[in-house]
């Protein structure tokens, strides 16, 4: 479960009518429907297929108790997708009471009257399926993807806890998920570089007390607060169905849908009405300075103005005047700040929320250039100056409906997908097919329409002005702070003084008894195409008709495996300068050119492969791979790229070091492989490494590893087979230049168990990771058989490990264990952040964990659970083009016959508990496992030394 942040969603669609076979446009009608309705439900609207414009046909339908039905059918895959939305975020919580409607997001999953603890969990999974749910500050979501089959006992579980979750929710859940709440802000706020930077921002933007002056998951000292009761008044308050929407879609019947919701849904009273929030303009007096010192090595500067909210006549211009700022290369902020060297990157962005959008300018300086962030802000405020004097052109407007046109298109592959959208559309507008709508606001914006909104929104406005900067130098902040958020007062904090009892509901059958599953669909493993070339390419194609999109995948064998150890992050480096300039375009037109097309083409240097990734509409597929025949054979290699590149990575690489998680990861990789080995090092090298290559070393690494000799392309989407091979003879006609893959170095052995520490000065949690080296990947061996034993301890929420840590003990917002494979290397490792008073405790109950699982193995209704979750999933597997393409990848990656899965399939069905828990007892011995802490050495080193192993300090350089 998570936090989402909020972000507008936009919608738009131009010339695709026929092309979207699961979301095809629709009219609207008002007569009755075909479908025999149950008593109680009303049809209140149908939309239906159109050729004449684009959009996802539904049918809505209202409960007697206020709830509002959604559904929508796409029979492409055998699978459903569920989500149930409750029109409340952090925007309804009181003064003094924040983070009520986050904590409940954790609450639902804790078990209602009819569903055990952790049984939600427990049951989607064994389903095949998986599920979450998100907050912001307008709404709550739960959602779920599971097999078609397994609709009906997806509905009941989210009956159960709408109505009967209140008679379940004790003073223990209370306690245990108020405390993962802490470590959840901790994890994702506190102890993380630029964590507080929104709620920060959002103190200094809006007016005390107002709906958005706190972030979502709110302030530890309210939920230390409350007790179990004032959540459950604020659950009472605004989770009733008549403040919720269910929506449905996949592969379903929806007459039987309507009787399965009637039952389940239909009993539960509904809460009090609820209207929707009055919407007004924030306005600010004068600029606000805010200042914030952090653990970073980059200070940032964020400069957000407010503008106006969603779907605001203003909101469409605002967006695209955003656009053309901050977005990509084509940007002036690209051109003014990351190309002149100023900042390691910038952007500028409009996100929007029901009641308020923000316009926001955002750079993390480069202190190479840049010796404080006045100057960045004077570089923002020249930049803002040069757009007034520029104004707007065509390819600014063009550019900015082909990307939204685009992102939609892509956005639209999943059943879950088109399902988010019509229930966030219902939830807030009432309408859940606002694709038309969204078209045709963003295809009217004009270049009068940018420069209006700027004048009135931006220009000469007073704006929150934050700087983050590093500890101890609040001197490098734009200016002195001029504002202090007002001191928050509980004096009048309401407090519940009843008992919240839960509602009585009367049904006319057994609500206990979990509904059974349907004949289990039959999923077919994708067709596709494979052929190889001369030059050892091998190319594999499959195509898929669902949306008139292409995605490829180019990917040559070796990446940073072939950089010299002490030239480590040549390839990376080499894949960047690829992403710049190309001879006969400046970086920007190549850019233009591609953002025209709605197209991306990057180059990325990553594990064991140089990998380039293509997306394209179909009807720009072939002017696509023409610039990628001039990226791909004519970079430029300039050196004032090369040295802005090479800088930047620097900059990254120190800011890395302010990260407890990476720093954990890097001493792991160290202590397994060694200063010998290139895998111990990061793919974009050290700061040591980077020093030594030169713009020469990029050329050589390109004219050696840059071929097609041990390479593949992936191509999944609306493709036509013929017109393809023509297109991409450039590739298949290469001539290879042959290169080897040396072996690795001698690994380093792992010694006595030791706990090494990384001190982490000033961190709020430890990092804990434990480890020893184990087999790489394989398909059907053992160490496939150790990820099906491995599912009990800790390869799944529901497991042993997350279950003790995070919802017995409260010590962490998660942990997991995992035998991680790649081609040549593998290894084991339990992970998760700790709270830092209880580091010893989290270690020696993970320590535990293993131990136990390794002497006594997993139990015959573990081992049931991980059959069915294996093997009912296969539904979800190849639901749209990227799933397809990773399917596809694996296959080459690791020289398998797509048959393979049915021999997995065969090896889970029969594989004995005694089998796997003689491999538990093989390879999960604590004692062979080494430690690596990252946290506050002076706060935690005497809690680990209780621990009966040796503490021995590691410093990891970069």
């Amino acid at each position: 479960m998570g936090k989402s942040l909020v972000v507008k969603k936009i919608v738009i669609l131009s010339a695709f009518a026929g092309l979207l076979v699961a979301c095809q446009p629709t009219s609207t009608v008002t007569q009755p429907s075909t479908i025999n309705l149950p008593s109680g439900v009303t049809l209140v609207t149908e939309h239906l297929a159109d050729k004449n414009s684009v959009s996802i046909p539904y049918k809505k339908y209202r409960l007697a108790n206020g709830l509002t039905l959604v559904l929508h059918e796409d029979h492409s895959d055998p699978l459903v997708h569920v989500d149930v939305t409750y029109h409340v975020g952090s925007a309804r919580e009181e003064i003094g009471k924040s983070g009520f409607a986050h904590f409940f997001e954790h609450m639902m999953f804790q078990g209602s009257k009819n569903v055990a603890d952790d049984e939600h969990i427990k049951i989607v999974t064994e389903a095949g399926g998986n599920m979450n749910g998100t907050t912001n500050s307008d709404r709550t979501n739960y959602f779920e993807t599971v097999p078609a089959n397994q609709l009906e006992k997806m509905l009941w579980l989210e009956a159960d806890r709408m109505g009967f979750l209140l008679g379940s929710v004790t003073q223990e859940k209370f306690e245990v998920q108020r405390e993962t709440v802490k470590n959840e802000r901790g994890q994702s706020y506190d102890n993380q570089p630029y964590g507080l930077r929104g709620e920060r921002n959002s103190e200094a933007l809006y007016p005390s007390g107002h709906p958005y002056s706190w972030s979502t998951i709110g302030y530890i000292e309210d939920l230390n607060r409350v007790d179990v009761d004032d959540l459950k008044a604020f659950f009472k308050r605004w989770y009733g169905p008549n403040n919720a929407v269910l929506t449905i879609g996949g592969d379903i019947e929806p007459e039987q849908v309507l009787k399965w919701a009637n039952k389940y849904f239909g009993p539960i009273p509904p809460g009090p009405s609820v209207e929707n929030a009055k919407k007004a303009l924030v306005t600010l007096e004068q600029t606000r300075y805010v200042t914030l010192e952090d653990e970073v090595h980059l200070p940032l500067l964020q400069v957000t103005y407010p503008t106006v909210y969603v779907r605001h006549a203003d909101e469409a211009p605002l967006d695209v005047l955003s656009n053309i700022l901050g977005a990509g290369k084509t940007s002036l902020f690209y051109k003014n700040m990351v190309k002149d060297g100023y900042a390691v990157q910038a952007l500028v962005s409009h996100p929007c929320q029901e009641l308020a959008c923000e316009f926001q300018l955002i750079a993390l300086a480069n202190p190479q250039n840049s010796t404080n962030l006045s100057e960045l802000y004077k570089r923002f405020e020249q930049t803002l100056k040069e757009f007034e004097q520029r104004g707007v052109n065509e390819d600014d407007l063009n550019r900015t409906k082909v990307g939204i046109e685009t992102s939609t298109l892509f956005g639209l592959q999943s059943v879950s997908g088109k399902v988010s959208t019509l229930a966030s559309n219902q939830t807030f507008d009432d309408e859940p097919d606002m694709v038309q709508s969204d078209l045709d606001r963003y295809n009217a914006v004009t270049a009068e329409d940018v420069m209006r909104v700027y004048q009135r929104y931006i220009k000469n406005k007073p704006s929150v002005v934050l700087s983050i900067v590093p500890k101890g130098h609040g001197e490098l902040a734009v200016k002195a702070a001029n504002y202090t958020p007002p001191v928050r007062k509980f004096d009048e904090v309401s407090k519940v003084k009843q008992h919240i009892a839960q509602a009585q509901i009367n049904d006319n059958f057994d609500r206990s008894v979990q509904p059974p599953a349907g004949p289990s669909p039959v999923v077919g493993v994708p067709d596709f195409d494979e052929k190889t070339y001369a030059n050892g390419l091998t190319l594999v194609t499959l195509d898929s008709k669902e949306t008139p999109t292409v995605s490829i995948s180019f990917n040559m064998e070796g990446g940073p495996l072939l950089d010299p150890l002490n030239k480590a992050g040549l390839a990376s480096l080499t894949a960047q300068m690829m992403n710049e300039t190309t001879q006969g375009f400046t970086n920007e037109e190549m850019a233009n050119q591609l953002a025209l097309l709605g197209s991306s083409i990057r180059f990325d240097a990553n594990g064991r492969y140089t990998t380039v990734r293509i997306s394209s509409l179909t009807r720009n597929l072939d002017a696509t791979l023409t610039l990628l025949n001039k990226k791909l054979f004519n970079p430029a290699f300039l050196e004032n790229d090369f040295l802005r590149l090479k800088q930047r990575t620097v900059q990254s690489l120190q800011q890395q070091v302010k990260n407890p998680s990476v720093l954990a990861s890097r001493a792991v990789s160290e202590l397994l492989f060694g200063e010998n080995n290139r895998v111990s090092l990061p793919d974009s090298g050290t700061l040591q490494t980077l020093s030594n290559i030169t713009l020469d070393d990029v050329k050589r690494y390109y004219q050696q590893y840059y071929s097609p000799a041990k390479a593949n392309v992936v191509i999944v989407g609306d493709i036509e087979e013929k017109s393809l091979q023509t297109a991409l003879s450039f590739l298949t006609s290469w001539p290879a230049t042959e290169y080897d893959i040396n072996d690795y170095a001698e690994f380093p052995k792992m010694g006595k168990p030791v706990i090494y520490l990384v001190d982490k000065p000033g961190a709020k949690q430890s990092v804990v990771s434990i480890f020893k080296p184990y087999l790489p990947y394989d398909a059907t061996g053992e160490q496939f058989r150790s990820k099906l034993m491995n599912f009990a301890l800790g390869g799944v929420f529901s497991s042993r490990i997350n279950l003790n840590l995070r919802e017995d003990k409260g010590y962490t917002y998660g942990a997991s264990t995992n035998f991680v494979g790649g081609k040549t290397l593998g290894w084991f490792d339990a992970s998760a952040d700790l709270k830092q008073e209880n580091t010893a405790d989290g270690l020696r109950e993970m320590l535990n964990e293993i131990g136990l699982y390794h002497e006594q193995g997993m139990t015959q209704d573990e081992l049931e659970l991980m059959r069915n979750a294996f093997t009912q999933g296969d539904a979800l597997e190849y639901e749209t083009p990227s799933s397809k393409a990773g399917f596809l990848r694996h296959l080459l990656t690791y020289d398998l016959d797509k048959s393979y899965r049915a021999t997995q399939t065969d090896i889970i069905h029969n594989i004995s508990k005694e089998e796997l828990n003689t491999l538990a007892a093989k390879v999960l011995d604590p004692h062979s496992m080494q430690i690596v802490v990252v946290g506050d050495a002076s706060i935690i080193r005497q809690q680990l030394a209780t621990l009966g192993r040796d503490v021995v300090d590691l410093n990891v350089e970069y």
